[in-house]
């Protein structure tokens, strides 16, 4: 049985018809233009499109149709540094807005609707201020999750709210074309499939069974299940804040010391914002200008001694590594300046206190951040999914509180990868393990990974079932260094599921049909 679709959250989409050409041309965007890229049409404006112009037109087409049309080059960082202006009258209203891109900008609908006591009430506040800064055009759309209010406030005059739980009765008589997939598109259309309540009768097993699960996700749109999460927009720079010492300070504690003051600047210029951080960079300089940085996470936000343990941990790792360098021109001697600056951050409104205490989110914070202060900064861990063919390597452990990167991203293609379900115990390193046939003797792989005999026990346990061999081919960067073996799963008598790989040192010399010299290693083991 599948996960149930997490419920989505209210939002409010503001939609500024035409932006590139606003960005461009300004007062003159009304005249007939079109913003080209590749030698397409990528946007234009209501004049031209009444004289058929159409995005995705060539250019030769569109001057066919309009010889007069203007046509400005496409320039995204242009669009955007003219919407960062109403981004922030935006802000002024209701903090924690997100952009999409420009002309197209996201905000939780809860905090803003509770201050003018309703959705369609902070709609229209929205609108008229935006109408009395020069922006009369904007459309809101407020419903379910993102996609269902885009194409809310894509139809709204001025204002358009889809009710909770009704975005699948607003979608459903919507073409397909909404979904802004064209391969998808065109292939539905062509099975005769034109709106959004059909794509939805087709059911979710079906479309991921022919999509996989980007066609689930379509599938979950077009029926109103949007659960996209709303991230805020980065915050303003001059939320940061830095503290410079006329002499290099080598001491964490002194260097803690002397930045509370700046802590309690950024807490205090997030608090005037309606704003609390949830995602902080810390940049250490040292006295030969070498910057040291890391992102440190929140469960719920900052405040000022929790930026002040940050940067004595941070200092703590960053003496810990000198000391093991043996270049003394990379010790580490001293700090001369410490910048903290926000990298993401939230509208208070939604991480006040409950009325009857805080949730359990920061309760466990807060032990687990005693704990880091008991045992050091590396004394609690966190797993990540991280990239590539062994269980091991799959496997990165972050220090609590640190964004987790991983080394090897997960999302690329690793073929010969292990497929879910991984297991659930990893053994870091793989540790030696017997496979052997019934007569006693060790199972052996031929060079064509063929097994001398099948599995009759593991670890000195008799295997119920078993299956493979897989083989499993990494030359991690170094072809002398080539990684080649076999893996199996196998099932003992005790309930117990083992993953092993068989590991040889052949480099393709062994002919066909030779027996492998190699060991068996458990990988893992599943519960």
């Amino acid at each position: 049985m599948s996960a149930p679709m997490q419920k989505p959250v209210r939002v409010i989409v503001l939609w500024f018809p035409d932006w590139p050409l606003h960005a461009a041309l300004g007062a003159e965007a009304a005249a007939p233009a079109a913003i080209l890229h590749a030698n397409r049409v990528v946007a234009c404006s209501a004049a031209a499109r009444a004289q058929g112009v159409r995005i995705g037109q060539r250019r030769r087409e569109a001057q066919g149709l309009v010889p007069s049309l203007r046509i400005v080059p496409a320039d995204p960082a242009r669009d955007e540094r003219a919407f960062l202006p109403v981004l922030r009258l935006i802000e002024a209203q209701a903090p924690g807005v997100q952009l999409l891109r420009p002309g197209l900008a996201l905000l939780r609908a809860r905090g803003v609707a509770r201050f003018h006591g309703g959705e369609e009430e902070a709609a229209r506040a929205l609108h008229a201020l935006l109408a009395a800064s020069g922006h009369p055009d904007v459309r809101i759309g407020i419903a379910d999750g993102p996609f269902t209010a885009e194409l809310a406030a894509r139809g709204a005059d001025p204002v358009l709210v889809v009710g909770a739980g009704a975005s699948a009765a607003f979608l459903a008589p919507l073409p397909v074309q909404a979904l802004q997939d064209p391969e998808v598109t065109g292939l539905l259309l062509r099975l005769g499939v034109r709106t959004l309540g059909e794509l939805v009768t087709l059911g979710a097993a079906r479309l991921r069974e022919r999509f996989g699960e980007h066609g689930a996700r379509l599938h979950a749109l077009a029926a109103g299940a949007d659960s996209r999460p709303v991230v805020p927009r980065p915050p303003d720079p001059e939320l940061a804040a830095e503290v410079e010492f006329e002499a290099p300070l080598s001491q964490s504690d002194q260097i803690a010391f002397a930045v509370r003051q700046s802590a309690d600047a950024v807490i205090l210029a997030l608090a005037k914002a309606s704003l609390v951080c949830t995602e902080v960079r810390i940049d250490l300089t040292d006295d030969d200008d070498g910057v040291t940085s890391r992102t440190w996470l929140h469960p719920t936000c900052f405040e000022a001694t929790d930026l002040v343990d940050r940067v004595r941990w941070q200092l703590e790792s960053l003496a810990s590594a000198a000391a093991g360098d043996d270049d003394e021109a990379h010790r580490f001697r001293g700090i001369v300046r410490v910048r903290i600056a926000p990298v993401a951050v939230d509208d208070a409104a939604h991480h006040q206190p409950g009325l009857f205490g805080s949730g359990t989110d920061e309760r466990l914070h807060h032990a687990v951040s005693r704990v880091q202060t008991l045992l050091g900064h590396e004394g609690v861990v966190t797993a990540v999914v991280a990239g590539g063919r062994l269980i091991a390597d799959r496997q990165q452990l972050t220090p609590w509180g640190e964004r987790a990167v991983p080394a090897r991203p997960a999302d690329q293609p690793w073929p010969g990868q292990l497929p879910d379900p991984l297991p659930a115990e990893v053994f870091t390193p793989p540790r030696p393990i017997s496979v052997t046939a019934a007569d006693g003797t060790p199972v052996t792989v031929d060079a064509r990974g063929l097994l001398s005999a099948p599995p009759a026990a593991v670890d000195s346990c008799a295997v119920r079932s078993w299956a493979g061999p897989w083989p499993v081919r990494d030359r991690r960067g170094d072809p002398a260094g080539a990684l080649r073996g076999e893996r199996l799963q196998l099932v003992d008598e005790q309930d117990r599921a083992w993953l092993v790989l068989h590991v040889d040192d052949r480099r393709g010399g062994a002919g066909a049909g030779a027996a492998s010299d190699g060991c068996w290693l458990a990988e893992g083991r599943y519960h």
